[in-house]
């Protein structure tokens, strides 16, 4: 905008002469979705959405992303919500503006690519419960997992909208892999399935507003489909990165609502929506409007959430991102895997180790799954590895990735690592060059007899097929067969003020509150009298009453201490204090620890290396084992781990069920 123009806009009247836009910048926003899944763990309710639901709806956002990415899982294991049930509720208060979802592609909401039964039925039902716009990616930019879902979005008449993820090697875009050429052909593939728009995806925060400018000239002037940006704050560039990037003709750009911007989420709309008013790319957005949806968010939304945030940092940025490349999500994930293992001293290692394990696995982008792929790993090498040996515990989601099932990789794996993970592999020591899809099994039909009795429709079964341990416990709090636990209830706004009183309280020295006591009037027989104390004497006031003298006041009096000193009489013993109530027990929410009479039976323990979710066992109490079989699946930050059998023998005990949480150290199993 030229200086004469920000003049004009600095006179004329907001509401009667503000100019259309020649090319307004068109905006998603992501509060509903990405905004609390970056802040606090997608733990964002329904219930907490439907207050802002129609305002937000009158914004005139291009779209608004409500659904996908870890909501799916979150919902149902955390929240005991129906997540089929948040698009159908949310489309009764939001009309105008088109629904938009995260699918993974073949991993559609999950962590591994599902098989093309799945995927199909998966992509129909969205679209019947009310999705408008399916923004499609792949963790290894590997289009062929899109060859099953795009087919179904395009039948059902939805807006297929494909991903670049967004990633480097070097400090700034470029070297021999991740270059502006990379992009441009990545846009064509797309543009040749049939993109109706392209988008850069940008989720860790790692484009420089410069190669923003770069990438959106190249691909604007390489294909057709409209550009929209996707960037995350975590870095600090992404607002610099959005203004560049509009200056370099980009069509679309993400933002959240303020209470849910910056740190490792996304820009505010608030502060672009003034930055280009009045300009050719102006939104037209009324920032009154906002100003008061932000209003609830702040007043009556937010605090319930409060508890969820990280507050330990002073920056909102995080600059070692640019460093190790990991989404802000998957860096709190593993901070916090850490703390529960008593290893968060070995933080700095897992920051050394992790781009090594990434160049071992290809140099792959780092987005969910494979964030959570390289980040698990990368926690076992520092935990579990010596000098003698990389990579003693690797991730059955590791092994799968060296054989292929989550697609091809920008560079080769490290050849004695993929051998290493597929030997005895279950599918064979061989890597795979096809599509993945087409060596998987269809599913569906399997998950509906395993849900016979429980599932009532084909959204039900979709949850069992993608969840199958969580899935299968969330139906039955879903119609009652179970009681949910207090845990995945809501909170209230009363509950979180309250919790919020209590924390300032604690802060101020007042959690035990002594109540106040007004002084008596004083009687004609009150007295004052010096109290010396080593190099201080104070001035006490005494009023005997009708029974013991009543100490009215203290007052410290300045001045040198006197040369003697009178002791003072002995005080009358004070009252014994009154017994105090036991505080109630604090209800265990911490993970199971073996029962007490897994130490009565003989043998050999299989204990639990880090906290987890028992996946299943693979033998039962009788069965045989040799040593180095795989005995327990325990699932660690939703990736899986074949614990194998320490010794050889039977299985005498079993100390735990499927789904079950345990904690480092728990006996697993017993075999002797």
């Amino acid at each position: 905008m030229s200086d004469e123009n920000a003049v004009k806009m600095t006179t004329m009247n907001y509401d009667k002469d503000r100019p259309a836009a020649e090319n307004p910048v068109k905006i998603e926003d992501l509060s509903l979705r990405d905004g609390h899944q970056s802040l606090f763990a997608t733990r964002g309710r329904t219930e907490d959405m439907i207050p802002v639901a129609e305002l937000m709806d009158d914004v005139g956002f291009w779209a608004m992303e409500v659904w996908g990415g870890a909501t799916f899982d979150t919902m149902h294991r955390f929240l005991n919500e129906d997540p089929w049930e948040r698009i159908r509720t949310l489309k009764r208060y939001i009309k105008k503006t088109p629904f938009s979802m995260l699918l993974r592609a073949q991993n559609l909401v999950g962590y591994r690519n599902y098989a093309d039964d799945v995927a199909r039925a998966f992509v129909d039902r969205a679209a019947a419960n009310g999705m408008d716009i399916f923004r499609t990616f792949d963790a290894l930019n590997d289009y062929r997992n899109f060859e099953t879902v795009v087919p179904v979005i395009k039948e059902c008449g939805k807006h297929f909208q494909g991903c670049i993820c967004y990633t480097m090697t070097e400090p700034r875009m470029g070297g021999e892999v991740y270059n502006i050429d990379y992009y441009v052909n990545k846009a064509k593939d797309l543009e040749a399935m049939g993109a109706d728009s392209i988008c850069i995806k940008d989720m860790a925060g790692l484009i420089a507003p410069y190669d923003a400018y770069a990438v959106v000239k190249a691909l604007k002037a390489a294909v057709k489909p409209p550009i929209h940006l996707h960037s995350h704050f975590t870095s600090g560039m992404s607002s610099m990165t959005h203004l560049k990037a509009i200056e370099a003709g980009v069509d679309i750009i993400d933002t959240v609502m303020a209470p849910y911007g910056y740190r490792t989420c996304h820009a505010a709309i608030e502060p672009l929506v003034m930055t280009l008013l009045g300009t050719n790319r102006d939104t037209g957005f009324d920032i009154r409007h906002l100003a008061d949806i932000n209003e609830i968010l702040e007043k009556e939304i937010m605090p319930k959430y409060r508890h969820l945030l990280d507050d330990s940092k002073m920056a909102i940025t995080d600059i070692n991102v640019l460093l190790h490349q990991t989404p802000g999500g998957m860096l709190s994930n593993l901070v916090n895997q850490l703390k529960e293992m008593d290893a968060l001293d070995k933080i700095d290692q897992v920051y050394a180790e992790l781009p090594r394990v990434r160049k071992d696995l290809g140099q792959i982008p780092l987005v969910t799954p494979t964030s959570q792929i390289v980040g698990i790993q990368t926690v076992n090498n520092v935990l579990f590895d010596d000098e003698n040996e990389r990579y003693k515990m690797i991730t059955g989601q590791v092994k799968d990735l060296c054989y292929g099932l989550y697609g091809k990789t920008a560079v080769p794996i490290n050849p004695e690592v993929q051998k290493k993970a597929l030997k005895g592999y279950d599918r064979g020591e061989e890597p795979i060059t096809c599509r993945p899809a087409e060596v998987l099994e269809p599913e569906l039909e399997k998950a509906k007899k395993d849900t016979e009795g429980l599932a009532v429709d084909l959204d039900d079964v979709l949850i069992y097929a993608l969840y199958p341990v969580t899935g299968k416990k969330f139906l039955k709090w879903k119609y009652g067969k179970e009681q949910p636990p207090k845990e995945v209830l809501p909170r209230t706004l009363e509950d979180a003020k309250a919790e919020q009183e209590l924390l300032k309280k604690a802060k101020a020295g007042k959690l035990i509150e002594i109540p106040e006591k007004a002084a008596p009037p004083k009687g004609e027989n009150f007295r004052t009298f010096n109290v010396f104390v080593d190099d201080e004497y104070f001035e006490v006031g005494v009023d005997p009453g009708e029974g013991a003298p009543v100490i009215n006041y203290v007052q410290p009096m300045p001045g040198a201490a006197p040369a003697a000193f009178a002791p003072a009489a002995s005080p009358a013993p004070a009252p014994a204090p009154a017994t105090a109530k036991p505080a109630p027990a604090p209800r265990d929410e911490t993970p199971k620890a073996a029962p007490a009479s897994a130490a009565a039976v003989d043998g050999t323990s299989l204990l639990a290396p880090m906290p987890g979710m028992i996946i299943k066992f693979e033998k039962n109490v009788g069965d045989q084992i040799n040593e180095g079989e795989t005995a327990v699946i325990l699932e660690a930050m939703k990736m899986e781990n074949a614990l194998p059998a320490p010794a050889s023998g039977t299985v005498k005990a079993i100390n735990f069920s499927s789904g079950d949480s345990v904690a480092k150290g728990a006996v697993l199993c017993v075999i002797g």
